[in-house]
């Protein structure tokens, strides 16, 4: 019968069977024409090698396309031949009830008439029962490699002396193992396969192979489900539980799926780890586990083609049954699911680790722990330096202290005699109303109303005798820097009763002027603020004592001015030279004979603890005039 005639006689979803499996191979650009093939010719004359490559499902039906590829590849690499690979699918095993293979039988005698291949090689269990079932019909002398097969689907009273078979090995028990090794905790394990044939072929296997197992894990099977509803319980699956991928090519609603993107709506959704014995499931949807090596398969199914088409006879070629390889598994998954690496079996590989921080930045880390180290030993010196400084600070303060001691000693010294005269003063008054008590008491009849009001003199002179030293002692008292709320009109007319008498008897005018009813209150050391109003009087007398005609007069005036309080020291003196207004503050700097410039330094520091400033100017009238601003307690 021919083709044509086999064609018209068969069912209409046969013959759209064939007419996609004809679609497929011209489609896909890798059925040759015999003619164009036969005038290729390599380097030396020779025409290629043509291989015609027979798939179960198709060429891009996971896993067998992989394994494909891979076989493809090592192929071209090591061939010394040149070779015309013409892939072909079967599409029928997609199907749970697949028709008639016949007219895709003579669509293949069809296009190979004028020259056969040099080898036919079948990826997968039902493309090697197809070339088996139909080889006569076919091509009875070429050579063929029943290549990615299980042995247990391999009939092997088929094979002839022109048949190589390179086969794998699926132990499910094995693969069952790991997964309990993995997951000690697993009580259920959920198989997801199809309802084709094939599939059902192997749900069936599985199950007679996992009857040890039954007394540890309990099995559930999906094999009679269609696949929403597999998702569905997938997503809700009770907690122990762990997922098996096997196959999915057509599932029991009849639906067909591929592979790759069944599996990964499957993880989208389940809420349970997910195994599989295929390698080319792994790197993004299973954890792993012992698998296949798809490149172990790749090489020695092109090792047994190179051979055969080298001239070997196909049935001396004898490849041992591949085993899976190492166990390998996916840390991403092993994070996803809080699986434990030392779980895993001995000389397992776990692959697609994510480099850590330090090993995806080191160089970046690196230069950050520089820069910190670099910062850590700046901030370090900077606080060591600040520690030094406020030493330093602490120690200047305390020579401050002693040196400003020694000035008010030196101020005290000039005004020996204006302290002298102000204690003579009550001292003689004491002594002449004790002697003038003394006679009245010798009488006969003293007054005692008299006597009672020399006492009472007597008394208050004691008292005025008494506060000059106390003010003295007060003055010469070596004590620490310390603020306190003071009014500081009191503290500076304290000072002006010091220096009065001295002005006297320098025949020199002292005026002093407080703002009546205003309270000048600020936050300072009364001795210290004391000094430096003391200092500036006598720098002032100093200064008029130069002068011996004209008016001879100190003026000392307080005043507010905002938040600031104000004390002014001016005279009539010669004033200050335009060339020292800068230096005068400066220390060491003196116009004095014998002077060692350091008082008005000691000055303008303690003002400027006190958070206050000092100027000094030259009066429009003449003099100088020296003002000092302290800020308002508030």
């Amino acid at each position: 019968m021919s083709g044509r005639k086999l064609v018209a006689s068969v069912k209409p979803r046969i013959v759209a069977v064939a007419l996609l499996c004809l679609g497929t191979a011209f489609c896909a650009g890798v059925c040759s024409n015999p003619i164009d093939a036969a005038q290729q010719r390599d380097v030396y004359g020779r025409e290629p090698k043509r291989v015609l490559l027979l798939h179960s499902f198709g060429r891009d039906f996971l896993p067998w396309s992989e394994y494909a590829r891979s076989i493809k590849t090592n192929l071209e690499q090591r061939s010394p031949w040149s070779l015309d690979i013409q892939e072909h699918t079967l599409l029928t095993a997609r199907f749970t009830a697949p028709g008639p293979e016949g007219p895709f039988v003579e669509y293949l005698r069809s296009i190979y008439q004028g020259r056969p291949p040099d080898i036919i090689m079948s990826v997968g269990g039902p493309a090697a029962g197809f070339v088996q079932r139909h080889r006569s019909d076919l091509f009875s002398t070429v050579p063929m490699v029943l290549t990615t097969v299980e042995e247990r689907l391999i009939d092997r009273a088929r094979l002839t002396e022109k048949d190589t078979v390179v086969s794998v090995r699926n132990d499910f028990v094995a693969a069952f193992r790991d997964v309990l090794q993995v997951l000690p905790e697993t009580r259920t394990i959920a198989l997801v396969i199809g309802a084709s044939a094939l599939e059902k072929f192997w749900l069936n296997e599985v199950k007679k192979d996992v009857r040890s197992l039954e007394d540890r894990v309990s099995f559930v099977w999906y094999g009679d489900l269609p696949f929403d509803e597999i998702l569905k319980r997938a997503s809700s699956l009770p907690p122990d539980t762990a997922l098996f991928w096997g196959l999915m090519s057509v599932d029991a609603a009849g639906v067909v799926h591929e592979g790759e993107s069944a599996l990964h709506r499957l993880r989208a959704v389940a809420n349970a780890p997910i195994f599989c014995f295929e390698e080319s499931f792994f790197g993004s949807d299973i954890v792993g586990g012992p698998m296949h090596s798809i490149p172990e398969l790749g090489r020695k199914t092109a090792d047994a083609a190179l051979r055969i088409l080298g001239g070997e006879k196909p049935a001396d070629v004898k490849i041992e049954p591949i085993e899976y390889a190492a166990p390998k598994y996916d840390w991403r998954e092993l994070q996803r699911w809080g699986i434990s690496e030392s779980n895993l079996p001995e000389g397992s590989e776990v692959v697609f680790r994510e480099p850590g921080i330090w090993e995806k930045y080191r160089w970046q880390l690196a230069m950050i722990a520089a820069v910190i180290l670099i910062q850590t030993g700046l901030i370090s010196g900077l606080l060591h330096e600040r520690r030094r400084r406020r030493l330093a600070e602490v120690e200047s303060r305390q020579r401050l202290t002693e040196l400003a001691h020694l000035n008010r000693y030196s101020a005290v010294g000039e005004l020996t005699a204006s302290i002298a005269h102000e204690l003579n003063q009550p001292l003689g008054s004491i002594l002449t109303n004790a002697e003038t008590a003394e006679l009245m008491l010798r009488r006969g009849s003293p007054d005692l109303v008299e006597i009672s009001e020399i006492l009472s003199d007597i008394r208050r002179d004691d008292q005025r005798a008494s506060e000059v030293i106390r003010r003295l002692r007060s003055m010469l008292r070596k004590a620490p820097f310390e603020l306190r709320d003071i009014e500081l009109s009191v503290t500076v007319r304290e000072v002006i009763g010091f220096v009065r008498d001295l002005a006297a008897g320098r025949n020199i005018g002292l005026s002093f002027y407080s703002p009546p009813d205003t309270g000048l209150h600020v936050k300072g050391d009364p001795i210290q603020l004391q000094q430096v109003v003391l200092n500036l009087i006598l720098n002032a007398l100093d200064a008029i004592s130069e002068v011996q005609t004209g008016k001879r007069e100190v003026s000392v005036i307080m005043a507010r001015a905002g938040n600031f309080a104000e004390i002014c020291v001016g005279d009539t003196g010669p004033g200050i030279a335009a060339a020292d207004l800068k230096t005068i503050f400066d220390p060491f700097f003196t116009t004095k004979p014998q002077g060692m410039g350091m008082g008005l330094a000691i000055v303008r520091t303690i003002v400027e603890a006190h958070h206050g400033t000092i100027s000094a100017d030259n009066q429009p009238f003449g003099g100088a005039l020296f003002t000092v601003r302290l800020p308002l307690a508030s």
